[in-house]
C-alpha cells in the first residue's frame, strides 16, 4: 500500500517524476494514437489549457455564485443546438462526457414514458448491436432491459427488426451518428419515422459526430439527416471533448424542447441544506471544462471547424486508399472521422500487435475483426508514416501471433 509521506516534496522534482512516469504512455503527441485523444494542434491546446485554468476553481454547481459559467454554458449549448437544427425552444446542458450524456437522456426518457404513457412495468430500450455500452451502463443503473438488435448487412441499424423488438414498455429507440465500432451513421430517418409511429422516444448518440458531421456537410459531403431536423428525434448526445476539440471532460446532452429537458433534472429539498437542483448525474461540475469549451468554440468558429474537419476527412480518404492497395476491405461507407478495415486473408490481430510494437495505439473491432482508427486533424501529418508501418506490419503478420491482443478483444 502506498502511504502518504510525512513531509511534502519539491514541485520541480514531482513534475519531473510525473513526466518520467508518462514515458511509456501512448505517443499521442507524435500522432501515433487514434483513440482517446483529439489533437487539433498546438494553438487549440493552448486555448484549452489557458481557458481551463482561468476557471479551474469555479464550480458549475453554483450558477448564482458563478453567473459567468452559467452564461458560457448557455452559449455553448446554444451553438450546439444551432448546429444540430434545433428549434428555439430546445434545451440542453454540458455534462462530464458521453456516458453522462447518455445516462441522463435514458433517465429523461424513462421519466417521460412514466408521465405520458403510463409505463410502470419492466421498461426496455431497443438499440442496434453497434450502439455504445454506455446505454447498457445506464440501463443497469435504472433496471431497464436492453434489447440489442443485430445490424443489417450494411452494418447499420436494422429498423424493421428494431420495430419488431419494441413494445408498449419500450422507453427509447437508439441510433448512432456515427457508431463507434464502424464509424457509420445509422438509418436515423427511418428510426425517426418508427419513433413517431409508435410514440417512442428516439435518442441519437452523436457523441462522435455531433460536432463533426455538421461541418463535414458544410464542406460538401452528402450527410443524411440525423439530428433535430427529423421530427422523431427527442434527444442527442454530442461530445465537446471529441471533435469539438474542447478540454476533457465535456459533452453535451440536448433535447428537442424544454419540456423534455425537465424530465432529466433532479430536484431535491427534503434535507436540511435547502433545495438542490442538478441537471446532470454529477453535482460539482468543473468550471474549467465549461470555460474551455466556450473558448475553443469561439476561437475556431465555423471557418476553423470546417478547416479542421476537412483535414480529418481527407486523412480518412487517404487511409482508405492506402489500405485498399494492401488488400484491406473498408467496413461500410464511412463519411466522418472513423474508419475500420479488415483483411480477407491476414490476421488483423497480429497486424495490430506489430503496429503496437511500432508505437501505434489504435483500436480494433471484433465482429467482424478489423483495425480501427478515430482520426484527428494532426493525423494528416503522419498518415504516410502510418501506411508504411502498416505495410511492414502486414508483411510480418504471417510469422507473428496475435497473442494477448486477441485474448483482450475477444
Amino acid at each position: 500500500m502506498h502511504e502518504m509521506a510525512n513531509e511534502g516534496r519539491d514541485w520541480d522534482l514531482l513534475k519531473t517524476e510525473m513526466i518520467e512516469r508518462g514515458a511509456d504512455d501512448a505517443k499521442w503527441r507524435e500522432g501515433k494514437t487514434a483513440v482517446y485523444v483529439f489533437n487539433a494542434g498546438e494553438d487549440v491546446a493552448r486555448v484549452q489549457k489557458e481557458a481551463y485554468t482561468l476557471y479551474m476553481s469555479e464550480n458549475g454547481l453554483g450558477p448564482a455564485a458563478f453567473p459567468s459559467l452559467k452564461r458560457m454554458e448557455e452559449e455553448v449549448i446554444a451553438m450546439g443546438l444551432s448546429l444540430l437544427h434545433a428549434a428555439e425552444d430546445a434545451a440542453g446542458t454540458i455534462t462530464s462526457g458521453g456516458t453522462d450524456s447518455i445516462t441522463m437522456a435514458v433517465k429523461a426518457a424513462r421519466d417521460y414514458a412514466r408521465a405520458t404513457r403510463g409505463v410502470d412495468g419492466q421498461a426496455n430500450l431497443v438499440a442496434p448491436f453497434s450502439a455504445h455500452p454506455a446505454f447498457d451502463k445506464a440501463a443497469h443503473l435504472m433496471n431497464i432491459e436492453v434489447r440489442r438488435i443485430p445490424v443489417g448487412a450494411d452494418l447499420k441499424s436494422d429498423v424493421n427488426a428494431m420495430a419488431e423488438a419494441a413494445d408498449e414498455q419500450t422507453i427509447m429507440l437508439v441510433g448512432s451518428a456515427p457508431c463507434f465500432p464502424y464509424g457509420l451513421i445509422d438509418h436515423i430517418e427511418a428510426l425517426s419515422d418508427l419513433g413517431v409511429a409508435q410514440n417512442i422516444w428516439l435518442h441519437v448518440d452523436a457523441c462522435v459526430g455531433g460536432y463533426l458531421a455538421p461541418f463535414v456537410r458544410m464542406n460538401g459531403a452528402a450527410i443524411q439527416p440525423f439530428d433535430f431536423e427529423l421530427p422523431g428525434v427527442h434527444s442527442m448526445s454530442a461530445d465537446l471533448h471529441k471533435y469539438g476539440y474542447c478540454a476533457k471532460g465535456a459533452s453535451s446532452v440536448l433535447y428537442r424542447d424544454k419540456a423534455l429537458y425537465e424530465h432529466m433534472v433532479f430536484d431535491c429539498s427534503d434535507w436540511p441544506g435547502g433545495r438542490m437542483v442538478t441537471p446532470t448525474l454529477a453535482g460539482t461540475r468543473p468550471g474549467g471544462a465549461i470555460s474551455a469549451a466556450w473558448a475553443v468554440m469561439n476561437y475556431l468558429g465555423i471557418a476553423g471547424y470546417r478547416e479542421k474537419q476537412a483535414l480529418v476527412t481527407r486523412t480518412r480518404e487517404a487511409v482508405e486508399a492506402g489500405v485498399r492497395e494492401m488488400g484491406f476491405e473498408i467496413l461500410g461507407d464511412p463519411q466522418l472521422g472513423i474508419v475500420a478495415f479488415g483483411h480477407p486473408e491476414a490476421d488483423v490481430f497480429a497486424v495490430y500487435k506489430n503496429m503496437f510494437d511500432k508505437g501505434w495505439f489504435t483500436s480494433l473491432t471484433t465482429q467482424p475483426k478489423a483495425l480501427h482508427l478515430m482520426l484527428s486533424p494532426f493525423h494528416a501529418e503522419v498518415v504516410d508514416v502510418y501506411l508504411q508501418d502498416l505495410q511492414d506490419s502486414l508483411e510480418a503478420a504471417g510469422s507473428n501471433s496475435a497473442g494477448d491482443f486477441e485474448a483482450r478483444y475477444s
